[in-house]
């Protein structure tokens, strides 16, 4: 690095600062907002496109620096506005911002596609002094594009990497970019989605915390959907801590979406709840089956050492909980049915230099470069495109109201008030598929890793707008582990 002051620091201290560390940083006068832009910018250029070049990131804010300088100005003269002032973040390419970057969802149809204003997550972050660094890639579409699709792959950006093991780990997804990026610490925190383990997969898999906040915490507006029933936004850290200050500069109401209308506690501070002994007491519910079925040995034995760490923090573990249809076999109309028309009212929206109108013109977009834009096939756009869009079908409303018992009072509320617990224990992102239907949070924590390197995240679900008791037991539990450990951002060399 050029600046000799920032070359020390680049790689000794900020690999694995806190966002409490580089405030305390900035207020001391250590460093400043737009020298760190500068360090942070530099690890991307080191290692996201060269090196070990993990494509995680698809595009870089041009006005970060200039964004980070009026915000070193403001501190001096008003102070800092909070907790997130002058921290550089990074936002999945599905998250409108009104700047000078693109929103595209991973696809080249959306390639030179600006938002004409800030999505409301991305106003809460400018509003509490963050500085959106840059585009997070992204599994194109969310992952609701085709059934073959790896996770992390867009046309737009190429495939995301695992930092632990390139290559070799899935990344997880669809905020696959957000998890790699943040666990190389290529910004302090990072936003990604969730429709149904899009937060959770990655998180877990790059040794992250991931929150993934009740339906309705966090306005959707501003968000390139796939079903406004499941879609959320959601804080992605290396600590508890840091996901739980991001968590609550993003929780407002939103009187242009009516979810966020019934959150009980609009505007809480989830740092209250950072509590090192907050496992006491806490009655938690294992999830065997058939989550625990996933598991590799080693994936196993790292779930049992968690189990074992709750017991002798204080928690209550009640065993071999059973969530009533846990084991059904879920369909997921709700997905393909709500997709066409949430999609389409967004991409009506775009400017006139955007051919792609809708879900149609997507399709047609995509058939015209198949080469380039199906190297994995769109039949789940396709089979989307089939149905009316109008939300009338008989097999839709039906399987919408089975899914909501199955999943709310019928399953994760019946477990949780037939066992009287706080929260429920599943491993990775295995369970996801139950809160993500009825709309309830998750937070996943670092729970160790495999003998080849692999991480492995310990889930917790509660029941709706409960961030709060999850938080506790997530803070709790990575205090008395500390698992996580940096990835090595170094290129393997290939024998020839």
């Amino acid at each position: 690095m050029y600046h000799p002051k920032l070359a020390g620091l680049v790689n000794e201290w900020l690999p694995e600062a806190t966002i409490e560390q580089l405030q305390e940083a900035l207020e001391n006068g250590k460093i400043t907002s737009k020298e760190l832009v500068l360090m942070y910018l530099h690890r991307i250029g080191q290692h996201d496109k060269k090196g070990i070049a993990l494509n995680s990131i698809l595009e870089i804010n041009p006005d970060a620096v200039f964004i980070a300088k009026a915000l070193d100005l403001e501190r001096k003269r008003k102070g800092a506005r909070g907790p997130l002032h002058g921290i550089p973040v990074l936002v999945k390419d599905n998250i409108d911002t009104g700047d000078h970057m693109h929103t595209s969802a991973g696809s080249a149809a959306l390639a030179e596609h600006n938002a004409a204003e800030d999505s409301f997550v991305a106003k809460q972050l400018r509003d509490a002094g963050a500085i959106i660094l840059g585009k997070t890639n992204m599994t194109e579409w969310a992952n609701f594009m085709t059934k073959n699709m790896p996770s992390g792959y867009s046309s737009r950006g190429g495939q995301v990497l695992n930092p632990y093991g390139p290559g070799q780990f899935d990344v997880g997804g669809s905020s696959s970019g957000s998890g790699a990026a943040i666990a190389a610490n290529f910004a302090a925190a990072a936003i990604g989605t969730e429709t149904s383990g899009s937060i959770l997969s990655p998180a877990s898999l790059n040794s992250l915390v991931g929150i993934k906040p009740t339906v309705g915490l966090i306005s959707r507006r501003g968000i390139i959907p796939i079903t406004y029933s499941q879609d959320t936004a959601g804080p992605m850290a290396r600590t508890v801590t840091d996901a739980a200050i991001v968590l609550s500069a993003l929780t407002a109401t939103d009187d242009k979406d009516s979810a966020t209308l019934s959150n009980p506690n609009p505007g809480l501070s989830y740092s209250s709840f950072l509590l090192k002994e907050g496992l006491h007491g806490m009655r938690i519910g294992i999830a065997r089956d058939p989550f625990f079925t996933y598991l590799s040995d080693e994936e196993a034995l790292v779930m049992e050492e968690a189990i074992a760490c709750l017991k002798e923090n204080g928690a209550v573990v009640v065993e071999n909980v059973n969530i009533p249809f846990a084991k059904e076999k879920w369909d997921y109309h709700t997905l393909f049915y709500e997709f066409k028309p949430s999609l389409n009212a967004y991409l009506s929206k775009t400017g006139s230099h955007i051919q792609v109108k809708s879900l149609k013109d997507l399709i047609a977009f995509n058939n015209k470069d198949s080469g380039k834009m199906l190297k994995y096939d769109q039949t789940v756009l396709i089979d989307s495109e089939n149905l009316s869009g109008t939300l009338s079908e008989e097999e839709y409303l039906v399987s919408r109201e089975r899914d909501l018992y199955r999943t709310q009072e019928g399953g994760i509320d019946a477990s949780m008030d037939g066992y009287e617990l706080d929260a429920i224990l599943t491993p990775n992102n295995f369970g996801a598929s139950l809160p993500a239907k009825a709309g309830y949070p998750s937070i996943t924590v670092p729970g160790g890793y495999t003998k080849t390197g692999k991480p492995v995240g310990v889930t917790f679900t509660a029941r709706a707008f409960e961030e709060s008791t999850l938080i506790q037991i997530g803070y709790a539990y990575e205090q008395a582990t500390l698992h996580r450990k940096a990835p090595v951002l170094q290129k393997k060399e290939v024998k020839a």
